[in-house]
């Protein structure tokens, strides 16, 4: 009567288990969409979730609460809001690049190719990072001003409104926002612009699109301020904006069409006033 050896029956269901996890990498595109999704989903969740009673204020009652926005504490919630702010609305937008890149990457190793599409997404949100810690700073100046309320994080003066609004609009008309937003349109012709092999290349090319997205977007990003940076009705609307504006052919001019409105918008506030 035979007798099996245990190591023999491990032997194989460890290769089984090998082979498993190898499978399941080597879905790249699956996997980077799968995570795409959970973390916006974890940033809307987020940004629903939050209230301004997480921005740190001195005071007990309501009429004596105050903000010091210059300090630590509130610089660093501002900045951590406006990270997950740029996530939810900047992610959906870059998901093309980014799975295209999980398609196309050809290293010898799934795990590698999917090591590759996390730095290139991970160095893409770290340049909106960048863009972040920029807006917290520009929210505290424009507080400490008294431009900006503290409570809504909208612009209360009309006239300064009107100003962000024409500013958006001019650069929605300049050949900047035009350049860099032919980079956005096209993920194909991008990646073939851009590629190389590589973790180094993986860093690059997130750090390029990154730059450029920014250079697309950040009109879009100052008119955050005219409504209320975390008036969510108002963040999901510039959000579908810029999606609507990369995912769209280039000649319907969405981005013309969006700069019309903000003029628009500007030159009907003036008449009011």
């Amino acid at each position: 009567m035979s007798s099996t050896n245990p190591d023999q029956q491990a032997a194989p269901a460890a290769v089984r288990a090998q082979l498993s996890i190898e499978r399941l990498l080597s879905r790249s595109p699956l996997i980077a969409g799968a995570a795409l999704i959970a973390a916006v989903v974890f940033a809307w969740r987020w940004l629903l979730v939050s209230d301004m009673s997480l921005m740190p204020m001195d005071g007990h009652g309501m009429g004596a609460m105050t903000v010091r926005p210059w300090s630590a504490a509130y610089l660093v919630s501002a900045f951590t809001m406006w990270v997950v702010m740029m996530t939810a609305m900047m992610l959906p937008s870059a998901a093309p690049m980014i799975l295209l890149h999980a398609r196309i990457d050809r290293v010898p190793t799934p795990a590698r190719r999917l090591l590759h599409t996390l730095l290139f997404a991970l160095t893409y949100l770290f340049v909106w990072a960048c863009f972040s810690a920029l807006a917290a700073i520009a929210q505290a100046f424009l507080i400490d001003r008294g431009l900006l309320s503290a409570a809504s994080l909208a612009l209360g003066e009309p006239m300064l409104v009107a100003v962000f609004l024409i500013a958006a609009a001019f650069y929605q008309f300049s050949p900047v926002k035009a350049a860099c937003l032919r980079q956005c349109q096209s993920p194909v012709h991008f990646v073939m612009r851009f590629w190389s092999p590589g973790v180094a290349g993986a860093l690059r090319l997130g750090l390029v699109h990154g730059l450029y997205c920014i250079g697309c977007c950040w009109g879009i990003m100052l008119l955050l301020f005219v409504a209320g940076v975390m008036n969510l009705a108002w963040v999901a609307v510039l959000a579908a904006a810029v999606l609507l504006e990369k995912l769209s052919p280039p000649n319907w001019r969405v981005s013309k069409l969006l700069g019309g409105l903000m003029a628009g918008g500007a030159l009907w506030l003036l008449v009011m006033r």
